[in-house]
């Protein structure tokens, strides 16, 4: 949704201003909590419901983060709460982590698996994915039994799927053809 996106943009910009002045990864992992929070249907049906008082919102908010919030990220949520724009934050939490990798001249890699990968089988595919991309990933590894076999790894708008089911889609379209 762009207009989303647009409204986002400025808080995600003052976000990673304020985690660059201070420590990006901890503000990262903090900005991905509370985007988990937002998105959540209570948390959302909380910050829409107008018999609850701002203060409400956001100590309610706060209280549901794990991670201790300190003065700025309180500030941050109050003013997200005060503009109603708390329901916003997974946008806003993309395009800070967009902007953080950017910055460290990385991607995100989605990687989907028929099954389990251990750890080294995840670091070796993501040393053959970053010579690929030429640049550092950040991975998220999901299992996907429907894969029949292979993995389907997604790495901004770019698709590699070595899946079982691909494959076969393939094979059907050029037998149908």
């Amino acid at each position: 949704m762009a207009e989303l996106a647009t409204i986002a943009r400025p808080y995600a910009e003052a976000l990673f201003r304020v985690a660059k002045a201070a420590d990006l990864t901890a503000w990262s992992g903090l900005v991905s909590e509370m985007a988990q929070v937002a998105a959540h249907p209570d948390v959302q049906a909380l910050a829409h419901n107008p018999k609850i008082s701002p203060e409400q919102i956001s100590s309610t908010f706060i209280a549901a983060l794990k991670t201790p919030v300190g003065a700025e990220a309180k500030n941050f949520i109050d003013m997200l709460v005060q503009n109603n724009r708390l329901t916003s934050l997974p946008e806003i939490a993309a395009q800070f982590h967009a902007l953080k990798n950017a910055q460290e001249g990385a991607a995100d890699a989605d990687i989907t698996s028929a099954f389990e990968l251990s750890q080294a089988q995840v670091a070796e595919l993501i040393a053959t994915l970053e010579k690929k991309f030429g640049r550092k990933l950040n991975p998220t590894v999901v299992v996907d039994d429907t894969l029949i076999g292979g993995v389907r790894v997604v790495v901004g708008d770019e698709v590699l799927d070595t899946s079982v089911r691909a494959k076969l889609q393939q094979m059907h379209v050029a037998l149908t053809a």
